[in-house]
Formats: C-alpha cells, sequence, structure tokens
C-alpha cells in the first residue's frame, strides 16, 4: 500500500499541472481576439443531418453543435457547385461578382486561379496577426498559381488542390504548402490511406500548434462528394440496412483511375451513409480538440455545406431525402441546390438550442468575421454581418441575395424577401424559363405564380439585370466546364 502512495500522488500531481495548464490556456485565450474555425461539407444536402431531419442515420456531433449553439434555416451556399461556391466565401461577393463563377479547369491539375488581386477573409486575418490554415479540397487555383491557398492568405495548406482529384478518397498524392506528397499506401491500386483520415491529423495539429495564437481554421471537407467510399469499420455500421442497395460500376483502372473517375461502389447506400458518419465523427474531434486545449470558449465553430446534395457515382438524395422539403439538386438553382444547412456555436456568445431564420449567405461570412475580428475587409462586399443574429440582436437584412450558374444552358436566381424569380436557359433567350416562386407559401417551388404577379417579375428582373459585372472569363457563354 505505501509503494503505491508515491504513485498515487504523482498522478496527482501531474493531472493537477495539466489543469492548470489548461486554465491557464483558457485564462489567456478569453483576452485574446476570438478564434474561427469554418466546417465546409461537399455536397452535403439541406436534409442530410439528424438535426435538420434525416431519419435514416443519425448525426450526433453536429446535432450537438445544433443543441450548444444556433441552427439557421434560411442560409444559402454561394453557388451550386464547388468553385464559385467557395470563391463567394472567400471574398464576401456574390457570383455575379467574385473572381471565380463557374468549375473551370486546368491541366493537369487544379482549377482557374483566384486572381492576384482579390482580396480573401484568409488574407485580412493574416494581416491582423492571425496564423491560418486550409485543410481540405481548395479548387480556386493550380499549385503555384496566383490562386494557390498559399498566395490567397493561408500559412499552411494540406489536402487536394484540385477539385478533380477531391474526387477520389484514396488519392496518389495530397499537398503540403508547396510540397507534392506522395502516399505510398495508395500507389497503383492500394488503398491504405484514406484522404479524410490524414487530413484530420493535420488539422487537429493545426489546432494544437496555434493553441496560443488567435487563428482561423478552414476546413473543406471533400465528404460526402462522389466518390463513395468510407473505412470498412464505418460501412460495416450500415451494411445491409438500406436495401435494396444502389450499385454503382465506375472507374476501377485506367488513366482516369484516382485521377478523377469514381470508383465503383456496390453498397452506395451504405457507403453515402457511413462517410456521413464518418464526418460527423470528425466534427467531434475538432470540438473535443477545442476543449482539450481550453480554446473552446473562444472559438467560433460554423459547420455548413457548399451545395446541394449530388447524384453522382451511385448516390441517391431521394432515398434519403438529403434536400428536406426542396426542390432541386446540386447545379440547380432552386432550393434544393443552394439552400445549406448552418451551424454557429460560439460558448457564452450565442445562445444554445436556438434557431434563426435570418437569409443569409456564404458572402456574409467576411464581414460578419470582420465585425467581431475587427479586421478590415475589401471593397465592394455584397455580404453583410450576421453577428448581430448570432448575438440576438436587431439584424440588417438583405435587398436581394443573386447568383449565376454557367452550366445546364446558364442559369440565373434572385430571392428578395419571399419573392424568389429564377431563370434557365439564359443562354438560348428563346428559351429562357421565367418562373416566380412565393418561398413562404411555396417552399418547393412547386407553383410557378410569374403571369399572377408580372410587376413583381419585371422588379426582380432589373434587378437581377444589375446585379452582375462583366467577366472575362465567366461571359455567360458555355465554356469548358467540370463536375
Amino acid at each position: 500500500m505505501n509503494k503505491l502512495l508515491p504513485l498515487s500522488v504523482g498522478i496527482m500531481l501531474l493531472s493537477c499541472q495539466n489543469q492548470k495548464k489548461k486554465t491557464e490556456a483558457s485564462d489567456a485565450n478569453k483576452n485574446a481576439k476570438p478564434n474561427i474555425v469554418y466546417i465546409l461539407a461537399d455536397d452535403l444536402g439541406y436534409g442530410d443531418l439528424s438535426c435538420y431531419g434525416q431519419t435514416k442515420f443519425k448525426t450526433p456531433n453536429i446535432d450537438q453543435l445544433a443543441a450548444t449553439g444556433m441552427r439557421f434555416t434560411q442560409h444559402y451556399s454561394g453557388s451550386t457547385v464547388c468553385a464559385p461556391s467557395r470563391s463567394a466565401l472567400m471574398t464576401g461577393q456574390h457570383t455575379g461578382h467574385t473572381f471565380i463563377r463557374g468549375n473551370k479547369e486546368i491541366k493537369p491539375e487544379g482549377q482557374h486561379p483566384l486572381e492576384a488581386k482579390a482580396i480573401t477573409m484568409a488574407e485580412k486575418l493574416k494581416e491582423a496577426g492571425y496564423a491560418t490554415g486550409a485543410f481540405g479540397k481548395w479548387g480556386l487555383g493550380y499549385p503555384g498559381s496566383e490562386g494557390d491557398p498559399n498566395n490567397q492568405g493561408f500559412d499552411e495548406f494540406y489536402g487536394y488542390n484540385c477539385q478533380r482529384i477531391g474526387h477520389n478518397y484514396y488519392p496518389y498524392h495530397m499537398w503540403h504548402n508547396q510540397e507534392k506528397i506522395m502516399l505510398e499506401g495508395n500507389a497503383d491500386r492500394k488503398t491504405e490511406v484514406y484522404g479524410p483520415e490524414i487530413i484530420q491529423e493535420h488539422a487537429l495539429k493545426f489546432l494544437e500548434d496555434n493553441k496560443d495564437n488567435s487563428f482561423f481554421m478552414y476546413y473543406p471537407s471533400i465528404i460526402p462528394h462522389a466518390e463513395l467510399f468510407a473505412p470498412e469499420e464505418y460501412m460495416a455500421k450500415y451494411r445491409g440496412k438500406f436495401l435494396p442497395e444502389k450499385v454503382h460500376t465506375g472507374i476501377d483502372d485506367g488513366p482516369d483511375y484516382k485521377t478523377g473517375g469514381y470508383g465503383s461502389q456496390p453498397e452506395s447506400h451504405a457507403a453515402f451513409a457511413a462517410m456521413v458518419d464518418y464526418l460527423d465523427m470528425q466534427v467531434g474531434q475538432i470540438v473535443a480538440k477545442l476543449k482539450e486545449l481550453g480554446i473552446y470558449e473562444n472559438t467560433l465553430i460554423i459547420f455548413t455545406s457548399d451545395n446541394g446534395p449530388h447524384q453522382e457515382a451511385g448516390a441517391d438524395p431521394d432515398y434519403f431525402n438529403s434536400n428536406g422539403i426542396f426542390r432541386g439538386y446540386k447545379r440547380d438553382l432552386y432550393e434544393g441546390g443552394i439552400r445549406v444547412p448552418m451551424i454557429a456555436v460560439w460558448d457564452g456568445k450565442i445562445a444554445p438550442g436556438t434557431e434563426s431564420n435570418h437569409m443569409s449567405a456564404f458572402w456574409d461570412v467576411f464581414p460578419t468575421v470582420a465585425e467581431m475580428t475587427g479586421i478590415s475587409t475589401s471593397e465592394n462586399l455584397d455580404g453583410i454581418s450576421f453577428l448581430p443574429a448570432l448575438l440576438a440582436k436587431e439584424q440588417a437584412q438583405h435587398d436581394f441575395l443573386y447568383w449565376e450558374f454557367h452550366e445546364k444552358g446558364g442559369r440565373k436566381a434572385l430571392r428578395k424577401g419571399d419573392w424568389k424569380l429564377v431563370n434557365y436557359n439564359v443562354f438560348d433567350p428563346a428559351k429562357t424559363t421565367v418562373e416566380l416562386y412565393n418561398i413562404a407559401s411555396d417552399p418547393g417551388e412547386q407553383n410557378n405564380v410569374a403571369a399572377q404577379h408580372p410587376e413583381v417579375v419585371k422588379e426582380l428582373s432589373a434587378l437581377m439585370a444589375g446585379a452582375r459585372t462583366p467577366s472575362e472569363v465567366f461571359t455567360f457563354q458555355s465554356p469548358t466546364l467540370i463536375k
């Protein structure tokens, strides 16, 4: 018994020392500028979280975010596909003004870059002394370009530079800043290194390395974008539960294997649920790490998605009711393509278990972060800060929200109050649709009331015509685009 006493005392002293360090870190952080963790899912629909109505599987860690923070019911993505949505987020400008307005590919790897004159949220935070890190999928400029994350305000980047390569979950390589990291465990046809797992490792290390600094961690996950692959541990949890299964026969060899082609998946339903479960686990790990480091209380956490649910590689959004009550999917400008879940948590600042119907969009994030951190913004932002909504104060409202999309014959949409105007086939005036919906009474956009309200159509059409500036790259003609 006496021999165990020194060991017990030692353990108690070590525990006290660790607790003292956490308390000191917490006290120091309370006086620091707030940290920001922005988690961006990829192609996660409005109805894919159990706190937003998903019934076929659960997302307990993300649900806990909603329980401890604020759930937004009228939040919109920057676009209905990846790159322009991210550009709107980073620049605070909608797709009528932002630099990247479509998914335009650059060979052999990457997308059309943000220009050097673009001013991003990350650049402004870095200027203000924030440590900045991005972990996941970039898609805003090929390696070494003006749009490379290291040239757009990020101290550290780890993940997929290219959206096309980001289609694959067991890639041949990742990028760590300017270094191409070859993953030998995935060489040839091997599948030993799950991309999201090693991205998570680097993200958690970034939090540890910067626990004593103010930081901005941007976490653009590739989950649950196709292809539909998850580790066996997660597949086993759902195998056989969503019958009949949907079988996808994809690309399992040849030049497109692991370079953008989607692999085969005989259990697409199980794989999708497993992937969202895996993402939910990673969100839980990030929150736990913030708490472990004593910096949770001084960190704003935002979780959202870049656009509506996809239909590639065996994905079955109708089976999972991924878009909830809304019409449309990824690449649509109906609500299902652009209305996304958003949850915000800031301990002691945002009231737990609250809900906001404030109408907001990705281009509001930059001005929100600027207001809460005191950084300056670039000129000509389209966004307005939603910090007052987060803090339950009087909130300014948008005059309107605008989107344009350069695929599928060209598409535009504008929402003003409860009214929403949608134009499809804008490249061909003879086929252009004029669709007007009252989102309050018809959130599923089933009843086109344009003929009954010509004055509203006229007003919103005029706003739409003035909502964009010309772009030499995204000309609203039909460029070569990728999925």
